[in-house]
């Protein structure tokens, strides 16, 4: 017999959204907005997408086992007898979205947890799981869910928050001016941590120091005396300071090599496989390893250390942690590829890219050991939303490439081009239009002792190359 308490139950539905049950629910364990991952017990809110109305999707959610639907009043008849329905009335463009927003509302005034917002222009997701890994072993933890971190991601992730968390950890994500501030607004964060600015999304904003004006937007919904944590080591540090100042903060901490950092790396150990990190933090030093590779990694991990340290979390059990962490799908996993009698290691970080995430990768790339015959590999797809200075982003990778000793490499799209157009001729795979066209060339390239990287933006369905290489070479086994 299952004793966890419903998420939600009827009353507080009705009373946090305004709306009118019609029909008995049955126990709400959860929330969703796609039938395609829906849960018996979910919560199913019919908004309207891009290119689809939810209300469409509503009785297949009910007969797949949602526990009610949430719909628009002019609606609601459509639905009878298929299932319970909660009727909404017109607030704003979208009633249903506007239901979700007031239930993630009422999810946030409920709870007693320590609230982390995260948000940066690299490491965003990676810090956020990391963060979900660490306090998961310290209380009751509830996290966005893949990059749930938009104006319909963040409701949906307040809404599925249980009243007993101990800890909520959010991802708030933003292409344009703006859009964090009223995403922070609903989390209202006890704790906000900017990862780092660089010229993402570059392409709708004036420059890197208007990017990080809009990161800063974070710091304006912390609760009064809450705790901003920034990059000590980022350019426009002081840009973001600004915001955090003007905000209800109660106190600043910074994290990076600085030396005025208060959470600060005195020496990082990169290995394949694993980083080591000396630190002192707030004074007090620590040695911790990291189940993860790369710089990049290591740098995130002095803020979320950060994070630990003004939650008033156990340090040690969160350095304890961090050693048994992995990367997210797409950011990092190592998988053995195995190769006639021989073996290949393939490293996947195909879930999007930018200028800085692809060097931290190549970065990571020249790290790992190949064998006697062994190339180091890199397959990039496109970076998009750079802007007018796409190409010279895409082709000044030449000296990243060259600097982490990358014997070959694959392109694909148009931008990507210019980067296998400068580099020597010793070092050009194949460039192709399209990611697919890249999928027998690589395979027919590979062989035992390759490390082999794959990187682009997600619309570049540079997955398609991971998926491949993994069903060619049965057998193959996770490592990191």
């Amino acid at each position: 017999m299952n004793d966890t308490p419903p998420l939600w139950t009827p009353d507080a539905l009705e009373a946090a959204t305004g709306g009118t049950l019609r029909g008995v629910p049955k126990p709400i364990t959860g929330a969703s907005i796609d039938t395609r991952t829906l849960q018996p017990g979910d919560l199913f809110f019919a908004i309207r997408g891009d290119a689809r109305d939810g209300h469409d999707f509503v009785r297949n959610a009910l007969s797949r086992g949602a526990a009610a639907a949430v719909v628009a009043d002019e609606h609601a008849a459509d639905f009878a007898g298929a299932g319970a329905v909660l009727a909404v009335r017109q607030t704003g463009d979208d009633s249903v979205l506007d239901a979700m927003r007031a239930l993630g509302l009422a999810a946030r005034a409920r709870t007693r947890a320590g609230i982390v917002a995260v948000t940066g222009s690299v490491g965003k997701t990676g810090t956020k799981e990391a963060l979900r890994h660490v306090l998961s072993a310290q209380g009751r933890t509830h996290a966005s869910i893949a990059s749930y971190n938009n104006h319909w991601g963040v409701p949906l992730t307040l809404a599925r928050m249980p009243a007993d968390s101990d800890y909520g950890v959010f991802e708030i994500g933003m292409n344009h001016p703006g859009e964090i501030v009223p995403l922070t607004a609903m989390v209202r964060p006890d704790i906000a941590l900017i990862t780092t600015v660089e010229p993402v999304h570059i392409e709708h904003f004036a420059s890197v120091s208007a990017i990080a004006d809009a990161k800063g937007e974070i710091f304006s919904g912390l609760s009064v005396g809450g705790t901003a944590i920034i990059n000590r080591d980022n350019p426009n540090f002081s840009r973001m300071l600004a915001h955090a100042q003007a905000s209800k903060a109660g106190r600043v901490i910074t994290f990076g090599e600085h030396p005025e950092a208060d959470v600060r790396a005195q020496r990082i150990v990169l290995r394949p496989d694993l980083s080591v990190v000396d630190a002192t933090i707030m004074g007090i030093p620590v040695t911790y390893q990291l189940g993860t590779a790369g710089r990049h990694t290591a740098m995130n991990s002095l803020g979320i250390m950060a994070v630990i340290h003004a939650l008033g979390a156990d340090l040690a059990r969160a350095a304890l942690s961090l050693a048994a962490l992995k990367p997210p799908v797409g950011r990092g996993e190592r998988t053995a590829l195995r190769i006639g009698e021989g073996e290949a290691f393939l490293v996947d970080e195909s879930y999007n890219a930018n200028p800085a995430s692809v060097r931290a990768a190549l970065s990571t790339l020249s790290t790992i050991e190949t064998g006697p015959r062994g190339r180091r590999i890199a397959v990039l797809g496109d970076m998009l939303e750079l802007g007018a200075g796409a190409e010279a982003h895409h082709r000044e990778l030449a000296s990243a490439v060259d600097a982490a000793k990358v014997d070959l490499v694959f392109t694909a799209g148009p931008l990507m081009r210019h980067l296998f157009e400068a580099m020597p001729i010793s070092r050009r795979g194949v460039s192709a239009a399209h990611s697919g066209e890249l999928l027998d060339p690589i395979l027919a390239s590979l062989r035992p002792g390759d490390a082999v990287m794959v990187k682009g933006s997600n619309s570049i369905r540079m997955g398609r190359i991971v998926e491949a290489l993994k069903a060619r070479y049965a057998g193959a086994n996770t490592e990191a």
